[in-house]
């Protein structure tokens, strides 16, 4: 088929399909500029036995496509970077609320990479590009048509679909999605923007996603595309059953969904479970001779009438199980230097969350590195997020981080990025690491208040606090309920996990997810609004813990200083074979690090070590002039004159020089080892130096 196209932003997204990889049951090669990205989609034909939605996003970057060969020892690509990971989950959560409930066939999504321009960034154009990929599949249930943007903000002015390049001169990047109607996925960096910026951002971006939707609407409707209807069998007598569930257990269920204490709720809903449990035991032999699991089709039914109460007590009656009001934070309490040999630690608890965050300080060496499409990069601030199973009663598997602690720390990442500062002015590498102790709610949001007080509390100098909050939604067709400080039956259960973290001058991340088709621009205002109340209460609590970072680094964090020399000099320092640098290393007992622009980090435990090494440097790099006088050392005869040695620099004093008079034989006047006064009489433009010797009168 010939390519479509449409115009968004400074370029034309164009797509082809069906033309490549043509045993998936659909594919698109999708391009914007020189980026090009094929999405397949192959969908099983048979339900599975899961009791969940089995849709898998794979996001596979070549490194061919922007010509380079892997760096690693097999020099091919290995597991999903880091980058590859977030872009899997940017894509997978604009399109799953779009699949039907109850729709349980196994449907995989693979996004390649297979061209990379830096100027049109791919993971956005692959959310279009999966959308148009299943919307494309008869057999398969999407409902609508999705489509990917990103905002940027540079000088008061959006950019739509900005470039790499612009990106980085942005204060603000809106990653977003939505469909014809509403936007269904926010993910937001931005340098501490106002509330009403955002939305405004946010509005732009779903004026652009429109205006793709149509596109792809028209692209289906050229195909003869007819959707088949998905229909949920449910057998009557499991539908008798599930009404009578229903029905019979309102109260029970209400009941205790009103315990306050996460634990305690649990108990009780177990206890309810196994009651009902008993009262359908009759049916078994039924449900056994018609090939049905009755235990999985009482859980179904259980889980319904919980979310149908839960949710009635929040949309009708406002009330939340553990009694809050739909504004209420829940407890608050903030504490620092809670391990003695970290060098900063911090554990912030929001009710039944928990995070204890460290802060290691290292040298610039000990930046993270990594290979991409661009070029290898070094990052001097990290943030690590752990989620081990007991933070949640359960016992699991303990291993790599999966996707969504990688998800999470980037999130906590993005925003303490936002008030760190400056390398020049604080040249260490910071490593921040969250443990969740305890979740109940988002542990994300508690990540970025725990290592912000350990960063204060290490002494890092921060500009200011940043706090995070998740507000949740409760929405039918006739009212909805927006809530402060979800919790984790309020996320699994409600229709929204609304992320904003910031200072109290702005926001600095924001990351929404929902499992209805979208929300508007009112539910997004209100929702702002009330996450900046939560976020300035979360501040007070942490300010009165600690409002400024320290002024002194732990004891057991190396010191460092740093100097600029110029770039021609760098091989000045190190030497022939790094013969100086070592020769400095071993005097000093320091650790150096040196930039390609001529910066030089100088790290110990000893802050006399490092006013040391400085000093051989600056000897070793100073600016000599012409006429300048120093005491110096004979270190060597010649028959046209000596050489001698100042301040670790080597002259020449040629024999014409040592005198007014004529001089027969240097060994004359000067003797190895002498120490004489000399003037710098020439330095050339090899910067060799050509002294000469300063005389008394009548010499």
């Amino acid at each position: 088929m010939d390519t479509k196209k449409i115009r968004i932003g400074n370029d034309e997204i164009g797509i082809n399909i069906n033309k490549f990889a043509k045993q998936a049951d659909s594919s698109v090669m999708i391009n914007y500029g020189d980026t090009y990205v094929l999405v397949t989609v192959v969908a099983s034909k048979r339900e599975s036995n899961f009791n969940f939605f089995p849709l898998i996003v794979n996001y596979d970057e070549k490194l061919y496509a922007t010509g380079k060969i892997p760096g690693n020892y097999g020099r091919r690509e290995a597991r999903p970077s880091t980058n590859a990971t977030l872009a899997a989950r940017l894509i997978d959560r604009p399109i799953r609320p779009l699949f039907p409930e109850g729709y349980k066939n196994e449907v995989q999504v693979v996004c390649t990479v297979m061209s990379y321009d830096p100027d049109f960034e791919p993971d956005i154009l692959s959310i279009t590009g999966s959308s148009l990929a299943l919307m494309l599949n008869n057999n398969i249930p999407f409902s609508q048509p999705v489509a990917g943007v990103c905002i940027g903000l540079i000088d008061g002015e959006f950019i739509i679909n900005p470039s790499v390049k612009q990106k980085k001169i942005s204060s603000l990047e809106i990653k977003m999605s939505g469909t014809l109607d509403a936007i269904n996925m926010v993910e937001a960096e931005g340098e501490e923007v106002s509330e009403e910026i955002m939305i405004e951002g946010l509005m732009l971006g779903h004026n652009e996603i429109k205006k793709i939707v149509t596109w792809q609407n028209e692209i289906i409707l050229s195909n003869n595309i007819v959707k088949e209807e998905f229909i949920l069998n449910i057998d009557p007598l499991v539908k008798e059953m599930s009404d009578k569930i229903l029905n019979n257990f309102k109260e029970e269920m209400e009941t205790a969904l009103k315990n306050v204490k996460k634990q305690d709720r649990s108990d009780a809903m177990e206890e309810l479970k196994e009651e009902i449990k008993e009262t359908f035991m009759d049916l078994e032999n039924e449900f056994q001779n018609k090939d049905l699991d009755i235990n999985k089709s009482i859980n179904n039914a259980f889980e319904e009438l919980e979310k149908n109460i839960f949710r009635k007590l929040i949309i009708k009656d406002k009330y939340r199980v553990d009694g809050r009001t739909t504004t209420m934070l829940r407890e608050l309490n903030s504490e620092i230097d809670i391990l003695p040999r970290t060098h900063g630690s911090a554990l912030f608890t929001r009710g039944e969350t928990q995070s204890l965050g460290t802060v290691t300080l290292g040298l610039k060496s000990d930046e993270q590195s990594f290979d991409g499409f661009e070029t290898i990069k070094e990052k001097p601030f990290m943030l690590h997020y752990n989620f081990p199973p007991y933070s949640v009663g359960e016992t699991g598997r303990m291993g790599a981080p999966g996707r969504r602690e990688i998800g999470h720390g980037n999130l906590a990442e993005m925003a303490l990025s936002k008030v760190l500062p400056n390398i020049t002015d604080f040249p260490y590498a910071i490593r921040v690491v969250s443990e969740i102790l305890e979740s109940n709610g988002s542990s994300s949001q508690a990540t970025i208040c725990s290592g912000s007080l350990a960063l204060m509390a290490a002494g890092v100098p921060i500009k200011k606090h940043v706090a995070g909050i998740a507000m949740g939604l409760i929405a039918d067709e006739k009212e909805h309920t927006i809530l402060t400080d979800i919790q984790g039956l309020e996320d699994h259960l409600g229709d929204m996990d609304f992320k904003v973290a910031g200072t109290r001058d702005g926001i600095c991340t924001i990351q929404m997810d929902i499992k209805i088709s979208g929300i508007n621009k009112e539910i997004l205002t209100n929702a702002l609004q009330q996450a900046k109340i939560a976020r300035h209460e979360i501040l007070d609590n942490m300010e009165k813990i600690i409002a400024i970072p320290k002024k002194e680094l732990s004891v057991y964090a190396p010191k460092t200083k740093s100097i600029k020399i110029s770039e021609n000099q760098i091989k000045i320092v190190i030497g022939k074979g790094g013969e100086t640098i070592n020769k400095i290393i071993d005097q000093t007992g320091v650790k150096i690090d040196i930039e390609e622009d001529g910066t030089v980090f100088i790290y110990s435990e000893n802050q006399q070590s490092i006013e040391d090494a400085i000093e051989y440097i600056e000897r070793l790099t100073k600016t000599y002039k012409v006429e300048e006088r120093y005491m110096a050392k004979v270190v060597r005869i010649e028959s046209f004159g000596a050489f001698v040695r100042f301040e670790d620099q080597d002259a020449l004093l040629h024999i014409s020089d040592l005198s007014e008079k004529r001089v027969e034989k240097v060994e004359d006047v000067l003797a190895l080892n002498d120490t004489i006064e000399v003037e710098i009489k020439e330095i050339d433009k090899q910067k060799r130096i050509k002294v000469k010797l300063v005389l008394n009168k009548g010499e």
